[in-house]
């Protein structure tokens, strides 16, 4: 079988990472018989430098013609000053708008061998945890309405937070149905006590939860939420929110699984085209250095062959491999912690994982 990926590499660290899950890739062909073909594409501040937008028209078209796009990452200060609409941040925006992109799946896994890397107490980890946080993509404060204006205080800004019953039926159907396939628990996270768009939210989760009797459903206060996630992580098995509280959440999330250089993401729609991309940035200050975790990309390849192409052979092979290079003691710079070990390069971690597979 052949697939076609379009290649983001992006900015920063972005090139060196996908390069990572590129080898990677190539090694599952090798192994299971088949073909990926791939295209470079722009986006991102290179982009602009490029060409004088974030997005190009041909970036677009390429990555709609393609079985699925593989992004490292975008942005970085040198880009800062510029006007909102030019910024590096608005490719990954306009890329999933384009491609309707409206779900991302972020899984939060704590691994055994990092349980010291957590910054969380034994006691709390002893059980470790496994969720997937499941934000909606693209609708909310990112996509509303947005502007400066003059005010009864002189000049401000404002950005605003929109949610349609729809928007909210066809993310919470994918959150509902991944949590039948899981543990069957779902926590739906807004701001209800406060918001507008939050009670319109849950009213929708509820009568949603409805058609879906065999999942224990719950909500819950973002402000909350983000204590709890980190008074008791394994309380949560599926988590849905808003595409702000979610990119909020799903970072904290990261974190206590002890590097947020671990965690893929996946960027679904109705389609089987999807967007794959580390949830970390662009981390400029360590570009080029050989530095980079690549398992976070390395994972969200796996999560591609997983959703994109139902190749869920390959991607467990991607998974355990990661594991076992885990449990065997390898780390990079960020996860080595205490430890008196060497720490691996971007290219030397990729290596171990190929054996591993």
């Amino acid at each position: 079988m052949i697939y076609k990926i379009a290649l983001v590499k992006g900015d920063g660290i972005g090139p060196e990472i996908v390069e990572s899950a590129v080898a990677v890739l190539n090694k599952i062909a090798a192994k299971f018989n088949h073909t990926f073909k791939y295209k470079d594409v722009l986006a991102g501040g290179c982009a602009y430098d490029a060409t004088g937008h974030p997005l190009p028209e041909e970036t677009l078209k390429v990555c709609k013609e393609s079985d699925s796009v593989l992004l490292g990452a975008v942005g970085g200060p040198k880009w800062d000053n510029l006007p909102s609409h030019l910024r590096p941040e608005k490719a990954l925006l306009g890329l999933r708008s384009a491609l309707n992109l409206y779900t991302n799946l972020r899984p939060a896994t704590m691994h055994p061998a990092l349980k010291d890397e957590c910054p969380l107490r034994e006691d709390i980890t002893a059980n470790g945890f496994d969720m997937v946080i499941v934000r909606e993509l693209t609708g909310g404060i990112y996509f509303g309405e947005n502007g400066r204006r003059m005010g009864p205080n002189g000049k401000e800004a404002y950005d605003t937070e929109c949610y349609s019953v729809m928007e909210v039926e066809r993310v919470g159907r994918v959150a509902f149905e991944l949590a039948q396939k899981r543990n069957k628990k779902l926590v739906s996270i807004d701001k209800a006590n406060v918001l507008e768009s939050s009670r319109l939210w849950r009213e929708t989760m509820h009568r949603l939860a409805k058609e879906y009797e065999d999942v224990e459903y719950s909500d819950m206060l973002v402000d909350n939420a983000a204590m709890q996630l980190i008074r008791n992580p394994s309380q949560f098995d599926v988590v849905v929110t808003s595409n702000m509280f979610g990119d909020i959440l799903s970072d904290e999330a990261s974190m206590i699984t002890g590097s947020i250089g671990l965690l893929p993401s996946a960027s679904l729609g109705s389609s089987k085209c999807g967007m794959y991309e580390p949830i970390h940035g662009s981390a400029p200050d360590i570009a080029g250095q050989n530095k980079a975790n690549p398992i976070a990309t390395i994972l969200s390849a796996a999560m591609m062959l997983r959703y994109s192409f139902d190749l869920a052979k390959e991607a467990d092979c991607i998974e355990e491999a990661v594991t076992d290079v885990l449990n065997a003691g390898y780390r990079t710079h960020d996860i080595l912690g205490n430890s008196n070990k060497k720490p691996l390069g971007t290219r030397e971690m990729t290596k171990v994982i190929l054996d591993y597979i």
